[in-house]
């Protein structure tokens, strides 16, 4: 798949932290197939969600059928059944899934989510499932909401803004954000001046409006 970072997103369990991911993806244009074992559940999030199927995800040849070994993405919102979230994951690993994402219910968990291969394990309750939406389907290292409408994040500079000085950029302007801090390979987070001037491979903190740092994120 071309462009990773518009490629859909598998999520499996649609409990309160899965379907709130869910939503969250397709509410930001990403095509989700979500996938639960309870009919009344998928059912519940029918016509809210790009693609809901029901059933197991323990058993590989299902797996298959659905096309998950198409998605480069995928997030095991599995918890209440830790037998069934290690074996979801462990089956993901086994279909070579690029991007494996999973929520932990404890430290233990998470441990065991590690070391079968899954690439990132959260311990998000019911709120988390925005911030990770954000991290799952986009350019954007981390992501913080300080307030209704406003955030910081963490991404990378634009290809476009490298080399100008900050203070020609027209950034504000533009984008109605502020680069607060940045850090270039092997050094640490520095503040941002008028002066500063981005290099390849900055990683960049940004704050403004919701909508706004969403945008700046999307620049390649």
């Amino acid at each position: 798949m071309a462009d990773k970072d518009s490629d859909p997103v598998v999520v499996i369990g649609l409990g309160r932290f899965g379907s709130s991911l869910a939503l969250e993806l397709t509410r930001r244009g990403t095509e989700v197939l979500a996938i639960d074992h309870r009919h009344k559940t998928a059912q519940s999030l029918a016509g809210h969600i790009t693609h809901i199927a029901t059933a197991d995800a323990t058993d590989m040849e299902t797996l298959r059928q659905l096309g998950v070994p198409d998605f480069y993405r995928a997030v095991v919102g599995i918890s209440g059944d830790l037998e069934a979230s290690i074996l979801t994951a462990s089956l993901l690993v086994e279909l070579e899934i690029d991007d494996i994402w999973a929520k932990a219910i404890s430290r233990q968990h998470g441990q065991i989510l590690k070391r079968i291969g899954v690439h990132h394990v959260v311990f998000p309750e019911h709120d988390m499932g925005e911030r990770v939406a954000h991290l799952v389907s986009g350019r954007m290292l981390d992501y913080m909401q300080v307030d209704d409408n406003f955030a910081l994040i963490k991404t990378r500079s634009p290809k476009q803004y490298i080399g100008i000085p900050l203070g020609r950029s027209n950034l504000r302007r533009k984008y109605g954000i502020t680069i607060v801090a940045v850090k270039s390979e092997g050094e640490e987070f520095t503040y941002a001046t008028a002066e500063t001037e981005l290099a390849y491979g900055d990683i960049v903190i940004v704050s403004g409006r919701t909508e706004q740092v969403e945008r700046f994120a999307e620049l390649p």
